[in-house]
């Protein structure tokens, strides 16, 4: 159990399993980065990253030169495997747990006894558990804890990630940790591992409570965002400014209302509950309206863009900002995204994309009639219409002139 970890191997080289790799690397353990895309195993090993994060490019070309870090597509025999590949959401939304699975059947024929198995990634709870039994499936050679607890050949943990993109590198270390053994041996080996590089404190439980955590966490972010934005439709059909009606409602020692938007994007937070809802529907119920209202209020910000255009013969109309959040170039479920491919379908009139994160316009405009790839001075010199859709910092510094002929629909109160 004390032995140290000599090669770890982490599955999947996404937004959290790239970061991972390259800090576990930089420790100075051998490190096996695992990606079914030949793309991003080529790039990883020139010394290249295929997502934006500050300082990330930096640590990866350090560990690959230094031969710390290398992507392959197989995985290979390693002392841990770490699983961090995505988990969406179907149309249906049910978890879509397929990735995990392949991720899992790829691991099976390298697993040799005293290996431990972490998941990672974003689970409905008992994902471990059905983990161990696939795995059993496939390497009936060798014992897993839900069945051999406390003495197992494989030890299997579960262990969310908490991190904000666009500050990953620092709260990947500094950030507290949940590891969830499916029994204390695996919880003691995993917190092994995330001690080589984690400084926050970690704390130890067992799978089905660090599953049920990580859903927990964005869940009650989704149905906080989701109180703001259903004020926001309120105070808006009454012709009150909901901005003022925060702040002063914020004065209150014991109310801390978040800001409103036009609905919640990203990875987690608009997928994270519904795994919660498809597990106990009769029960979730205040979590599943918070669902519906954060979903419905993209559509009811393209509704209001749709009809303010509507007064125009040749409606022209700049979107500033695409991706999910501030500051970001990630378009995972962005509600800005909806918005432009809404207006798109809609015909609601000539649109000028603006996303200062972006070096080009997004695959999924191209070809789309009526849309323009614009930089912010010509979106907002050729527009009737301007709609502030993310709070990035570059839209903040924005010439207040150059609207006083223009509809402003600040939908993020950037501009108030």
């Amino acid at each position: 159990m004390s032995a140290a970890f000599e090669k770890v191997a982490i599955i999947g080289l996404g937004y959290v399993g790239l970061p991972t790799a390259a800090t576990i690397a930089a420790r100075g353990i051998q490190v096996l980065g695992v990606d079914v895309r030949e793309d991003v195993v080529g790039r990883v090993n020139d010394g290249g990253t295929h997502i934006i994060e500050p300082d990330l490019d930096i640590i990866v070309h350090s560990v690959v030169s230094t031969g710390k870090l290398r992507a392959i597509a197989t995985p290979e025999p390693a002392d841990a495997f770490v699983v961090a590949v995505p988990t969406p959401a179907s149309r249906e939304h049910k978890p879509d747990m397929r990735a995990v699975e392949q991720a899992l059947t790829a691991v099976a024929p390298v697993l040799a006894r005293g290996n431990l198995v972490i998941i990672e990634s974003t689970s409905p709870v008992g994902t471990t558990r059905q983990a161990a039994e696939q795995l059993r499936g496939l390497r009936p050679d060798l014992s897993f804890p839900d069945l051999a607890p406390e003495r197992a050949d494989v030890m299997m943990a579960y262990c969310p990630e908490r991190i904000l993109p666009g500050n990953t590198l620092r709260e990947l270390t500094d950030n507290d940790r949940l590891v969830g053994g499916l029994d204390q041996r695996s919880a003691e080996r995993a917190e092994a591992l995330y001690a080589t590089f984690v400084k926050g404190t970690i704390h130890r439980t067992d799978a089905a409570t660090a599953e049920l955590v990580k859903l927990t966490e964005n869940a009650f972010r989704d149905v906080n965002i989701a109180f703001a934005n259903e004020l926001s439709l309120i105070c808006e059909a009454s012709g009150i400014d909901v901005w003022q009606v925060i702040r002063l409602a914020n004065m209150h020692p014991r109310v801390n209302i978040l800001d409103p938007g036009p609905g919640v994007g990203g990875h987690c937070i608009p997928v994270d509950p519904w795994f919660i809802v498809d597990q106990q529907p009769k029960l979730a119920r205040l979590i599943r309206t918070a669902r519906e209202v954060n979903r419905t209020k993209q559509e009811h910000v393209a509704d209001r863009i749709q009809r303010t255009a509507s007064r125009f013969r040749d409606p022209r109309i700049a979107l500033l900002g695409l991706t999910y959040k501030p500051n970001v170039d990630d378009l995972r479920e962005s509600p800005a995204v909806a918005v432009a491919e809404k207006l798109i379908a809609a015909k609601a009139g000539q649109l000028f994309l603006v996303e200062p994160h972006l070096s080009g316009l997004p695959s999924r405009f191209n070809g789309k009639p009526g849309v323009h790839w614009s930089d912010l001075g010509e979106a907002i010199m050729e527009a009737d219409i301007v709609a502030l859709l993310v709070a990035h910092d570059q839209f903040r510094k924005i010439d207040r002139r150059l609207l006083t002929e223009k509809i402003l629909i600040d939908t993020i109160g950037l501009l108030r």
